[in-house]
């Protein structure tokens, strides 16, 4: 069986709970549109013709293959979660890289440049403009809390 994506979508989301970390990924899934899906995560390739789409209209239950960053702590603590995409100039595809810190937005997006730079450095290959989608929490004190973020693949 082979399963070749045509499209895919950028999503991010987070929250907190008092309850668990889980319960606050779980609410982080949900503000991202995925939490009704079964996700299954995959590595970094962008498929030759893969495009970007807004319809995020999926199947209650479906196996969905995305690439999943995701962040949880606790109280006091900011943790982001980030996604950075290219394609490569020549036309074959893309690349995306995940992240995940506790720490900032912008220390994040720093540690995703250089993870792309580093991906197009090995494969001698350059890339075109790179895209980011980064979410970040100050976690409030008695609360857990995640930031996702996610390149899902469709069709």
């Amino acid at each position: 069986m082979q399963v070749v994506p045509t499209k895919f979508f950028i999503t991010s989301g987070s929250a907190v709970s008092p309850v668990s970390d889980l319960n606050a990924f779980d609410l982080a899934l949900l503000r991202a549109d995925l939490s009704e899906q079964n996700l299954v995560a995959v590595s970094s390739v962008i498929p030759d013709g893969a495009s970007v789409t807004e319809d995020r209209s999926m199947p209650m239950g479906m196996v969905t293959f995305c690439v999943l960053s995701q962040c949880r702590g606790v109280g006091g603590e900011t943790v982001s979660a980030g996604i950075a995409y290219a394609y490569r100039k020549d036309g074959h595809g893309g690349y995306v890289a995940e992240g995940h810190l506790h720490g900032s937005s912008e220390v994040l997006r720093k540690e995703l440049t250089a993870k792309m730079a580093e991906m197009s450095r090995i494969r001698g290959a350059e890339f075109g403009p790179v895209s980011f989608v980064i979410e970040s929490l100050e976690i409030p004190e008695d609360n857990y809390g995640c930031a996702v973020a996610s390149l899902v693949f469709k069709e």
